[in-house]
C-alpha cells in the first residue's frame, strides 16, 4: 500500500471523528455520551501519527524508498526484467476510504426499526414487589423500559387504570400491527438492546417516525413470565422529532394533567 494512502486514512479518519464529537451530535447515534473524550483523543492521536508520518517522509511521498546500499539501477527486478511497482499496493486499498469520507460526510443514521424488527429481547426481570408506585394522578410519562418490565414482570399491577405517555420510533409487525421502540446502548450501537411495546387501535404511521404514544396497558399474556408482552391502547398518537440522543431512554415517570 502507498505511504500516501496511508497517511491520508489517518488524516481522514482523525478529521472525520473530530467533526462529529466536537461540531456534532452525530457521535451519538454511535457510543454513549460519556464516551466522547475518547472519541476526541482518538481523533487526536490519528490526526497526529499522520502528520508525523507525512513529515517523516515527505509529502506527496513521490520517491519509494529503498533499503541501505540497495542501488535502485541494479536492484533484484530490474536483473530479471520483472520491473514491478510493490509500492503501489492493491488497487482495492483505496476502498479504505469509503468508511473514512462517510464518517466526514455523511454519518450513517441511527439504529432503528430494522435492528428493532429483529430482535425479540424480553425486558429485564424484576421482582414485582420492586416496582415503586406511580404518580397518584395525571397522565404518567414512562421510559419504554420501564413500561415494558412493568407491563410484563409486575404483578402487583400499578399499570391497571392508568394513561401512559411512550416516546420511540415506528416499529413495524406483522399484518398490520406495529410497534414504538426505543434502543439501549451500554457503551455503543454494537450493543443495542430493544424495548418496544405493541400499540392497538391506532393506524401505523411511517416505519422510523418518532412518535409518542399516549394509551393504557393492554395486558398481554400471564404476568411474571414470558407469556406475557408490552402492550398499549392508544388513544392519541403524534409525530415527534428525533431526539437527540436516540438511545437514551432515562424517564423519570413523572404525571402531567
Amino acid at each position: 500500500m502507498k505511504r500516501n494512502l496511508q497517511v491520508l486514512l489517518l488524516l481522514f479518519l482523525g478529521v472525520g471523528l473530530l467533526h462529529i464529537a466536537l461540531l456534532t451530535d452525530l457521535y451519538l447515534r454511535y457510543v454513549r455520551p460519556g464516551l466522547r473524550p475518547a472519541l476526541i483523543a482518538s481523533g487526536v492521536l490519528l490526526i497526529v501519527l499522520g502528520a508525523v508520518s507525512a513529515a517523516r517522509d515527505g509529502f506527496p511521498f513521490d520517491r519509494p524508498r529503498t533499503a541501505p546500499g540497495h542501488d535502485p539501477e541494479h536492484g533484484h527486478d530490474s536483473e530479471h526484467g520483472h520491473g514491478h511497482d510493490h509500492s503501489q499496493g492493491p488497487r482495492v486499498a483505496w476502498l479504505l476510504y469509503v468508511p473514512a469520507l462517510t464518517v466526514l460526510f455523511l454519518a450513517p443514521p441511527a439504529l432503528g426499526s430494522y435492528t428493532a424488527s429483529r430482535d425479540d429481547t424480553k425486558p429485564p426481570t424484576t421482582g414485582g414487589s420492586l416496582f415503586p408506585a406511580l404518580p397518584a394522578k395525571g397522565t404518567v410519562e414512562m421510559s419504554l423500559n420501564d413500561f415494558s418490565s412493568r407491563a410484563v414482570w409486575d404483578t402487583g399491577r400499578t399499570l391497571t387504570g392508568r394513561t401512559v405517555r411512550l416516546t420511540g420510533f415506528v416499529t413495524p409487525g406483522h399484518h398490520g400491527t406495529w410497534y414504538v421502540s426505543r434502543l439501549a446502548i451500554s457503551c455503543c450501537a454494537a450493543d443495542a438492546q430493544v424495548r418496544k411495546a405493541r400499540v392497538h387501535g391506532a393506524a401505523a404511521p411511517p416505519a422510523d417516525a418518532w412518535v409518542s404514544v399516549t394509551g393504557t396497558w393492554h395486558p398481554t399474556g400471564k404476568l411474571g413470565t414470558d407469556d406475557a408482552s408490552p402492550a398499549l391502547d392508544a388513544a392519541t398518537v403524534k409525530r415527534v422529532p428525533t431526539p437527540k440522543d436516540p438511545y437514551n431512554d432515562m424517564v423519570v415517570s413523572r404525571a402531567r394533567r
